[in-house]
């Protein structure tokens, strides 16, 4: 009888308590946004924060109150955005884009002006006098757009970066950290970019570079779409305008355009 009654007690005790749990979690439910959550199933779940937001939670949220685009999710690409205006009930175009860096210097056709042994990083080379480089608009190589780059897209092999079509979701991550502001996100399917990015004229940019644009204006000429202008002394490339013919690759001595 001793051990009976405590054991009721208990037991009336843990019955309250549940019955005043369920009670609470009736009244202090959180409501769910159904709409959220669908969208938030129809990301990729990287959380990288291309999209501007605090990760995949916060961008479906945004979504869903509709102060977001569904086109902003640079890892889930064209798919997710589909699926993100399907849930919507609209229609959306996305086009996906990958990095591109508009200097194609390596250690071997660049020249320095001075030797640096300070911190690796660009940022870092930056500050003193620009750079060790003699162009100072080129690539330092010291690979801060390959440590930001959270899918391994971007390695750096003779002083200068390459980015991995096949792996670039095209975040924009890298354009963000490069001082030289040498990295654009480029429709995917471009066939012709300007990889230079120097805009000094004549002797000084050949003694800078081996693989400069020297602003002759050949690609310019032969371009038939007008999509080849050459500005500030190089050429840039009007993607839509551009047809993809090549000529203009043909016409570059210097293999500026790729």
């Amino acid at each position: 009888m001793e051990i009976i009654i405590p054991v009721i007690i208990v037991g009336v005790i843990g019955l309250i308590a549940g019955v005043g749990l369920s009670v609470a979690s009736k009244l202090m439910a959180v409501p769910v946004d159904e709409k959220q959550e669908k969208l938030r199933e129809a990301l990729p779940g990287a959380n990288c924060g291309a999209c501007g937001y605090s990760g995949c939670d916060g961008y479906a949220a945004a979504i869903a109150k509709g102060e977001a685009s569904p086109d902003k999710c640079a890892p889930g690409g064209a798919a997710a955005a589909a699926a993100i205006a399907e849930i919507l009930g609209v229609e959306v175009e996305s086009d996906e884009k990958i990095a591109f860096i508009a200097c194609r210097g390596t250690r071997e056709n660049t020249k320095t002006k001075y030797g640096y042994e300070g911190i690796q990083s660009c940022l870092a080379a930056g500050m003193l006098h620009s750079g060790p480089l003699e162009c100072e608009y080129g690539c330092l190589g010291f690979g801060d757009c390959a440590r930001v780059c959270p899918f391994g897209a971007i390695t750096v092999k003779d002083g200068r970066p390459n980015v991995c079509r096949d792996i670039c979701t095209g975040c924009g991550k890298c354009t963000a950290v490069c001082p030289k502001r040498l990295i654009s996100l480029v429709p995917k399917g471009v066939k012709a970019a300007a990889a230079c990015s120097n805009r000094q004229k004549g002797a000084a940019v050949v003694k800078a570079c081996g693989v400069s644009c020297i602003a002759c204006k050949m690609c310019e000429r032969v371009c038939e779409s007008g999509a080849v202008k050459v500005t500030d002394n190089v050429a840039v490339i009007d993607y839509s305008l551009c047809t993809g013919c090549g000529k203009c690759k043909t016409a570059c001595k210097r293999k500026v355009i790729i």
